[in-house]
């Protein structure tokens, strides 16, 4: 069969989800060439890793933690040799205090005092004796597991920095996907036995040399080596039906070198979505029925903006990153890069500090100059007590939108409206984070993504109802496809 004989496979996005698909049509059949549609200058999406003046950086921290085996086979079969293994280190600033994370008895109390111990564990007992009966909303979910009086210490306060809202207007389905297995007991338990078995407390993990955009990086050349193309600067503007068929998309394309902005239509036999589906929805002609346009504007996104601090002396702080509980801070999470790889350092007499903050774009906040950003930033590093203001010595800003879907109460019943028009598509999948709004880890984003390229190549995989909790059970795995065996539905 020559190249022109092969099928298309347009995918639009260039992050774990889109990588991945193209990863596995190549897998299962050497009959497809998947052309990937990438908008951004980098490969990764929100799983890229950033530089500036030679400090590498990554945006929201990606720890490579998995219990789906066909997915860490994957990492290990691109990544190989540039893996390191990375102890984690982890604490809350709350009340001018740092708390470990994973909790540690003796700091607990010393840090909480007996009085306010022991109040948290009433408080406790009183949730498992009278739990309410709905669990509808995040603060309701976490309350019933760990006690109202924790729940104010250490959930309400981060969570409402996270989504800018009011815990009692998150739905419980986060909590239950982003907590997981996590319980008041468990917790004590791990403290005191050592033991830790909780998929969101793992103390070591896995992490690409250079960032976990190498990874990305790897696998785009990866697709490209076994025959795909992975075109970036080229955004999807218009994805074009006919019917219930999509048989093509409008990319606009930049050349760096040129300077210069073409627009075409790229073909294909099916097709891949990886982008936000409010955007998705939008970007279709002709467009989906009123009903459907409707449900997708009712989707949110919440943005993310990360502030990155060079200082002028070596690492403040030992930690991975520090959870910022403090209402009196903005900042939301503070990373030390080194702590995850050496080799992120530019300059190993400096530190490389990265201060996350959670927000809208239509806040001010989100147009404040890049200067008065730095500034802010190296206040609030100050006030948190890590490192004075005057050790700041340059710094970076990376904005990006709709970093994570929102879980409120709209959300559910608008998503099945979108759910049930995209699957009347004939060839046309979606997965991923955005793809599905599904705030979910990188692993799951691949899964569902692994999914969608069987489903292009004649399998009936439900992409939309991949059992998130299950993929972190032990015994859970998906059977691996040699090259060119056909995929079918387990």
């Amino acid at each position: 069969m020559t190249v022109s004989d092969k099928q298309t496979a347009v995918i639009i996005g260039g992050g774990p989800a889109g990588l991945t698909n193209a990863f596995e049509l190549q897998r299962i059949s050497s009959d497809c060439k998947p052309i990937v549609l990438e908008g951004a200058a980098l490969v990764g999406g929100i799983a890229r890793t950033e530089s500036y003046n030679g400090f590498r950086f990554d945006i929201g921290g990606h720890r490579f933690f998995t219990k789906i085996k066909e997915v860490e086979d994957i990492w290990h079969e691109i990544c190989d040799k540039e893996f390191i293994t990375v102890p984690r280190q982890s604490r809350i600033f709350y009340q001018g205090k740092f708390f470990d994370y994973p909790l540690k008895i003796s700091n607990a109390l010393y840090n909480l005092g007996i009085y306010e111990s022991a109040s948290v564990m009433m408080s406790f007992a009183k949730s498992r004796l009278f739990p309410t009966k709905q669990e509808d909303t995040f603060d309701q979910w976490v309350t019933n597991r760990f006690g109202k009086r924790l729940f104010d210490h250490f959930f309400r306060s981060y969570t409402e920095k996270v989504w800018g809202v009011p815990c009692s207007e998150i739905r419980a389905d986060w909590a239950a996907q982003r907590i997981k297995d996590l319980s008041l007991t468990k917790v004590i338990w791990n403290a005191i036995s050592g033991a830790n078995d909780s998929s969101s407390l793992i103390e070591e993990f896995q992490y690409p040399r250079l960032g976990p955009g190498q990874m990305w990086e790897l696998m785009a050349q990866r697709v490209e080596k076994d025959g795909g193309e992975v075109r970036m600067q080229s955004y999807v503007k218009r994805v074009i039906r006919d019917g219930m068929r999509v048989t093509g998309v409008e990319v606009e394309a930049f050349d760096p070198e040129t300077k210069e902005t073409r627009s075409y239509i790229q073909e294909g036999d099916t097709f891949f979505n990886s982008m936000a589906l409010r955007d998705l929805i939008h970007a279709m002609d002709p467009p989906p029925p009123a009903e459907v346009v409707a449900a997708a504007d009712r989707l949110k996104y919440r943005d993310f903006m990360i502030v990155t601090l060079v200082l002028d002396h070596a690492d403040p702080f030992p930690d991975n990153w520090i959870y910022v509980h403090e209402p009196e801070v903005r900042v939301g999470r503070i990373q030390n890069f080194r702590a995850w790889s050496q080799d992120m350092m530019a300059d190993k007499t400096k530190a490389s500090i990265g201060m996350e903050y959670f927000l809208n774009d239509d806040e001010e906040m989100w147009r404040m100059d890049d200067k008065d950003l730095i500034a802010m930033a190296a206040k609030e590093l100050e006030r948190v007590g890590l490192a004075p203001a005057s050790s700041v010595i340059d710094g970076a800003i990376i904005r990006q939108p709709k970093a994570y879907p929102v879980y409120d109460a709209e959300y559910m019943e608008a998503l099945e409206v979108l759910r049930i028009w995209l699957q009347q598509l004939e060839n046309f999948e979606t997965a991923g984070r955005n793809g599905l709004h599904r705030y979910n880890n990188q692993d799951h984003s691949m899964l569902s993504s692994m999914y969608a390229a069987r489903n292009m190549l004649g399998a009936d995989y439900d992409v939309w109802n991949v059992n998130v909790e299950r993929s972190y059970h032990e015994e859970f795995q998906t059977k691996p496809y040699e090259r060119g065996e056909k995929a079918n539905a387990a």
